[in-house]
């Protein structure tokens, strides 16, 4: 793994031991960022299920102001650390060790403001939906926030979920990508997304 464009160009991120997380594949990091980018004028993202870090800080590498990393495993939490320092970002990121809905609670709580969301929990999970509910009803999401929300493809997901409107749907093997966007005025009329197929 590498971060792929940007600041921190090239630069190589370690893995977290074992076979506990999932990381992003380069291929599929890049597909996300040439949807919902590629690059960004400042801005603070948040990655919910951090793993590795790298797409908080491929975020970070293109332009986004600050990210805020969280993970409830504490081998990811020292792999974040390792890949923020490695790729020079450790003053532009927080990390916490928390799980996703505590993370979201403590974030509202300091009236935190999200331009750019990755959700990539476990495949296990199906709770994308749920967690961005809890983001629009507690205040965390910036004018035109948008949500990657990372899954199993043989699981559906809404294309309208509270103010979210899927505007792009991607398949890559057993991984699906949907991009979500903030848009709560639109809650009446969601326009169906685009979507990519990728064997």
């Amino acid at each position: 793994m590498r971060v792929v464009a940007g600041e921190a160009k090239g630069r190589p991120l370690k893995a977290v031991p074992g076979s506990g997380t999932r990381p992003t594949t380069d291929k599929v990091k890049e597909a996300i960022f040439s949807m919902i980018g590629p690059f960004f004028d400042g801005g603070t993202a948040l990655d919910l299920f951090a793993g590795t870090g790298g797409l908080a800080i491929e975020a970070l590498s293109r332009g986004m102001e600050q990210a805020i990393l969280v993970d409830a495993d504490a081998k990811s939490i020292e792999v974040v650390r390792a890949n923020l320092k490695a790729t020079g970002f450790e003053r532009r990121a927080e990390v916490y060790r928390n799980d996703a809905q505590r993370a979201l609670k403590a974030l509202a709580k300091r009236e935190a403001k999200l331009d750019l969301i990755f959700l990539d929990p476990p495949y296990r999970f199906k709770n994308g939906a749920e967690l961005m509910m809890q983001m629009e009803e507690t205040g965390l999401l910036a004018s035109g926030a948008v949500v990657v929300l990372e899954y199993e493809s043989s699981y559906e997901y809404p294309e309208a979920v509270g103010g979210f409107v899927q505007r792009r749907k991607a398949v890559y093997g057993e991984t699906a990508v949907s991009i979500y966007h903030w848009e709560p005025e639109n809650q009446e009329a969601s326009q169906p997304a685009e979507e990519d197929a990728e064997s």
